[in-house]
């Protein structure tokens, strides 16, 4: 007889999400991401972080001030390098397990790069005009959306 309590499969990487989403260095916003194929195998992982050799020491993390001194403009969010890290470089139909729901522009490489379903947890920003564009685009396209049913699971790492 198997065993009770174990991970389902959306609690299992949802957690992958939360644990890449520990990697990022903003101190305001800390987003992960989890791309999985059809047959339940993550081939991608991401979180929101600076370029690659764009060092998160000299690129500022600022919400406020001048486009320029801000993150905004430099900043690469969790799905859209989740997508780019892809070693196979392929995850038409895949689903993408995110802690936030995509912006307009992590929405348009969701479709363009083939993401099937999107499952996020947090959708605080449901109001923005950026929010509202990604859920329209993926309405037109046929990506299917759903929030990931929370759970009272508590899972703790030791290192």
């Amino acid at each position: 007889m198997k065993r009770d309590g174990y991970l389902s499969w959306d609690e299992y990487f949802m957690g992958i999400a939360l644990l890449s989403a520990m990697r990022s260095k903003d101190p305001s916003t800390q987003v992960g991401a989890c791309i999985v194929n059809t047959e339940k195998r993550i081939l991608s992982v991401g979180y929101n972080g600076m370029p690659r050799c764009c060092s998160d020491d000299v690129f500022p993390w600022e919400r406020d001030g001048e486009p320029l001194d801000s993150k905004y403009l430099y900043v690469c969010h969790a799905e859209l390098n989740a997508i780019l890290n892809c070693a196979s470089g392929n995850v038409r139909g895949c689903t993408v397990y995110t802690t936030l729901f995509p912006c307009n522009e992590c929405a348009k490489a969701i479709i363009q790069s083939g993401i099937k379903e999107v499952v996020y947890m947090s959708d605080k920003y449901s109001n923005s005009d950026s929010v509202l564009a990604s859920k329209r685009m993926f309405e037109t396209a046929g990506v299917s959306f759903r929030q990931y049913d929370v759970t009272d699971r508590q899972i703790s790492l030791s290192l």
